[in-house]
């Protein structure tokens, strides 16, 4: 699956992603400070799936109804270490009937929530 990790997004989770074989940018390494409306675009184009840690994501697509990227996936907690957003995003992908594509997936360590992407780009 390929990814566009935000700037939020481990380093540590990112290697150990892409040591599962899974395609993952980074906005820290490639674009640094890159504005959010800039990683939708590129994650668009790129057709990517956002990995993050902000929650303004929802607010550009459902508010401001800004064209989404393939998916986004919101981890809302502060993650215990650095390995721990990977760690869960690999469980999660191998859920069957779990798809990232076309949703906006909000991620906290009990919990798993879908809501469909509006305007898609």
């Amino acid at each position: 699956m390929d990814f566009l990790a935000n700037e939020n997004f481990p380093l540590a989770s990112i290697k150990r992603l892409q040591d599962a074989y899974h395609d993952v940018t980074s906005v820290i390494e490639d674009t640094p400070g890159a504005k959010d409306r800039e990683v939708l675009t590129r994650a668009q184009q790129e057709k990517r799936i956002i990995l993050t840690f902000d929650r303004d994501y929802g607010e550009l697509l459902y508010h401001q109804r800004l064209s989404a990227p393939p998916g986004i996936v919101y981890f809302r907690f502060d993650p215990s270490t650095p390995f721990e957003p990977a760690d869960i995003l690999l469980e999660l992908l191998r859920i069957e009937k779990l798809s990232l594509i076309g949703n906006f997936t909000v991620v906290e360590r009990k919990s798993i929530r879908q809501r469909s992407l509006p305007f898609k780009g």
